[in-house]
């Protein structure tokens, strides 16, 4: 830990980096890329609180969930990016070819150095390591928090069970579209929600409900994609179903999550299909426009093939440190020394609960989030949840005796979810062709993908499509894949 202070107290060699503070130490700078998944940014206080507590200023740059890979890509390639960028898992291939040019710094020889960072999981850092090197801090996650949140007030209204299969699910969508579920006497609203994103909106996990591979499919030791599969094209077809019957928004190829959030809270419509953790906020939000809005959660639906739900690997993303930015190996020992104080007791508290007696209260060494300071929580602290590195298992979180029943029932639902995931059997292989045309290969799927849905091609034309990707580099991305298999047996 004198190690650390001393790092933290350094002057850097560059004039802008550091903050003259009391008595003239030298207070770092860290400039950090985040997403930003609420409406608004964190509590100024606590910021400031985690600031003094480890020594530094920190120049935060939220960014919306929305338009963050945008804003990533162009820091990405105008060499622009700040100190530590946050890389969501899907975008992480946008910038592994930058990792290989060196525009980042390798961290794994330094995490031993650090009493925290130097416990992080080796599982995970090699999830996410490229040719074997670790060069991410890595935001924790479970294996699958997919699932239902659904308008238990308009189920109850339409004295309808909450559904436990996919013919069951589609009923219940129609009847919300069509029976006038929240009682007005007007067809105005529809079953479900969706937006513009194949993975985290609604279509990869309805997909695992048919019974689709996790992005791909290993079979007699080959690979095959999971959208030549019958079971994708199954989920396209109901898909195609919903929107042909009107009983999804028909903008939702085009739609944003802060637009497919506000119908949801606005009761246009009575279902949504993505994280179940985002449901106290959904609910806290949908009570402020009607106080009698009910949801509740589903994470199992039977489909083809008995339950299956889609899993990640067990980090959302990573935080990488720009060589350009971080100029020097003392700079980079700082700016992983706030990392390394952000998972000790008080300040990984601080950030996953806010203060004592404001946000929170103990209990006999455990946390209590009282239903009453739930939206406090939601604007001052949660947004911080993106900043925190290994917090799942992060020992020094406290733990919570009494939470919100929603957030306790999803976290409850998600530890379901793990008896019936669905691998992706790539994880751990590499390909050189998918790290350098995926982005370009999987517009061709996405649109085409789309375009079925919307009656704009047939299955016939679906086909080209997938012809047009293998020619276009799929099929050198599966050979690399089948013989990276090989070679690991």
């Amino acid at each position: 830990m004198i190690v650390i202070l001393i790092l933290l107290s350094a002057c850097s060699s560059k004039g802008d980096e550091v903050l003259q503070g009391p008595g003239g130490v030298t207070t770092p700078t860290i400039s950090i890329l985040a997403p930003l998944h609420f409406p608004q940014q964190p509590s100024k206080d606590i910021i400031a609180e985690m600031e003094r507590l480890s020594g530094v200023k920190l120049d935060i740059r939220w960014v919306p969930e929305g338009v963050y890979t945008d804003k990533m890509n162009t820091g990405l390639t105008t060499n622009s990016l700040p100190k530590v960028t946050f890389v969501k898992f899907t975008d992480y291939n946008l910038v592994k070819n930058a990792i290989k040019s060196d525009a980042f710094w390798e961290i794994g020889p330094y995490l031993q150095q650090f009493p925290n960072l130097g416990k992080l999981s080796p599982s995970i850092l090699n999830q996410a390591a490229v040719e074997g090197k670790v060069y991410g801090l890595y935001t924790e996650r479970p294996s699958s928090r997919q699932g239902i949140i659904i308008r238990k007030d308009w189920l109850s209204h339409l004295k309808l069970a909450p559904p436990q299969t996919l013919d069951e699910l589609y009923e219940v969508m129609r009847q919300f579209t069509y029976n006038d579920p929240d009682g007005n006497g007007k067809q105005d609203t529809f079953g479900l929600v969706d937006r513009n994103d194949l993975v985290y909106g609604v279509f990869k996990t309805l997909s695992s409900y048919f019974g689709t591979p996790n992005n791909w499919k290993q079979e007699n030791g080959q690979f095959i994609p999971e959208f030549v599969t019958p079971e994708y094209m199954d989920t396209m077809n109901f898909m195609k179903k919903l929107y042909d019957e009107k009983i999804i928004n028909q903008d939702f190829a085009l739609t944003s999550k802060e637009v497919q959030r506000d119908k949801f809270i606005r009761g246009t419509a009575g279902v949504f299909i993505g994280s179940m953790t985002d449901v106290q906020r959904l609910s806290i939000e949908a009570k402020m426009v009607n106080p009698q809005a009910e949801l509740a959660l589903i994470n199992r639906i039977e489909g083809p093939q008995g339950y299956k739900v889609w899993s990640i690997p067990n980090y959302f993303g990573l935080y990488l440190f720009s060589k350009k930015a971080i100029v020097t190996e003392q700079e980079l020992l700082q700016v992983l020394s706030f990392f390394d104080r952000s998972l000790d007791k008080d300040v990984s508290n601080l950030m996953m609960y806010g203060f004592e007696g404001r946000h929170y209260s103990l209990e006999d060494g455990k946390v209590i989030l009282p239903e009453g300071t739930s939206r406090l929580r939601v604007d001052e602290v949660s947004p911080l949840y993106s900043l925190m590195i290994a917090s799942v298992s992060n020992t020094n979180i406290l733990e919570v005796s009494q939470k919100e029943q929603l957030t306790a029932l999803a976290d409850q639902l998600s530890k379901d979810n793990e008896q019936f995931l669905v691998d992706d059997p790539t994880v751990h292989l590499s390909s050189q062709t998918y790290d350098e045309k995926n982005v370009e290969l999987s517009v061709i799927i996405v649109d085409a993908t789309y375009n079925y849905i919307l009656g704009n091609l047939t299955e016939t034309g679906f086909q080209q499509e997938v012809k047009r990707w293998k020619h276009n580099g799929g099929s050198q991305m599966i050979q690399e894949y089948n013989e990276a298999a090989k070679a690991l047996n």
